[in-house]
């Protein structure tokens, strides 16, 4: 399959993830997606296909459990850290309720740690079920596996924009908030699918999301030419733009809506992992003047929201957005 076929483009990045020749030739091709359609493919990444695999196997044990053990690690028990699993129909896109059940997982943090000290949101504890021993194992070593992934995506990023490999990682992302989701959308039919969306319009907070999709498909990328499919393709993340990185760049890179529609008639897996600046950094605009790179106009977007005015931290933008998913957690999170 090439990336003739795609409107979102393929790209090797194994020069990158192995610092090699051809890293300017990448992070050409990296700026090209992120200004005309905001999502690429990326192969030559590295990460274990044996780990990918594992992962699959031990995500469709979990969700095909009874829902009483799964809701052993419900999201109510992870409280601050906001994590466990949370049932369909639960979490909500645009107001929203999707049809999808999930779990959430984040950075690994020990009750010594200095931000859980603190009761820092989104910072603790993942839960795991007990009848499955191998999942924790195995979701930590793909986190620290994808975490690596973001790290050398951003340098191509940084690269991109004419700045130095290590731009993002200085201001950033030197400990970057990781938070990892496994979504199950359970089979429909085509009628019902038309109906009820999977996940709905909507474009992610962060800098940048990883993801693996299994290969039933159903993601779909808004353009400006309307909406395309964004298939499967074989040995392969898809990444987008996040809100933050739209803000950073002034509307250079700009975060594109995204939707899924499951009409398969059989369950579908996806693992999104969403590599974000620490919870503390500061966002502030990156400064193209020195570049090639003129700085974009901004423009209304999808939304009618103004992301280019925020001032603060990546944290008090996230948290303010927490609320809209889970309703119920607005106590429990944003204290």
């Amino acid at each position: 399959m090439t990336s003739e076929s795609h409107s979102v483009p393929i790209i090797d990045i194994s020069p990158l993830v192995n610092d090699s020749e051809g890293q300017s030739v990448v992070a050409t091709k990296i700026g090209e997606a992120c200004r005309e359609v905001g999502f690429f493919y990326v192969v030559g990444h590295g990460v274990s296909e044996a780990l990918q695999h594992r992962l699959e196997h031990l995500s469709q044990q979990f969700f095909a459990l009874p829902e009483r053990t799964k809701q052993a690690i419900a999201m109510k028990k992870g409280g601050r850290a906001w994590r466990g699993h949370f049932p369909l129909g639960h979490e909500l896109t645009s107001g929203q309720p999707d049809l999808k059940e999930g779990i959430y997982f984040g950075e690994e943090l020990g009750e010594e740690d200095p931000s859980v000290q603190a009761q820092v949101p989104l910072h603790g504890a993942n839960l795991f079920p007990d009848c499955l021993p191998e999942f924790r194992e195995t979701v930590l070593e793909y986190m620290d596996a994808l975490t690596q992934l973001g790290h050398t995506l951003m340098q191509g990023i940084s690269l991109s924009l004419g700045l130095d490999a290590n731009y993002f990682a200085q201001h950033f992302t030197t400990n970057p908030l990781t938070l990892f989701r496994i979504f199950h959308y359970p089979s429909s039919t085509p009628a019902e699918s038309s109906e009820n969306w999977g996940v709905g319009e909507h474009t992610d907070y962060g800098l940048l999301t990883i993801l693996k999709q299994d290969q039933v498909g159903g993601l779909q990328v808004k353009t400006k030419q309307g909406w395309i499919d964004a298939p499967p393709v074989e040995h392969s993340f898809v990444c987008n733009i996040g809100d933050m990185l739209d803000r950073i760049t002034r509307g250079l890179y700009r975060s594109t809506p995204h939707r899924v529609l499951n009409k398969s008639g059989t369950s579908r897996y996806s693992y999104p992992f969403f590599f974000d600046p620490n919870f503390s950094a500061k966002i502030f605009p990156v400064d193209l003047s020195q570049t090639k790179i003129p700085n974009q106009e901004y423009s209304e977007r999808w939304d009618q929201a103004n992301i280019y005015t925020f001032e603060g931290t990546y944290g008090e933008y996230l948290l303010a957005k927490v609320s809209n998913v889970f309703p119920e957690l607005q106590r429990g999170v944003m204290k």
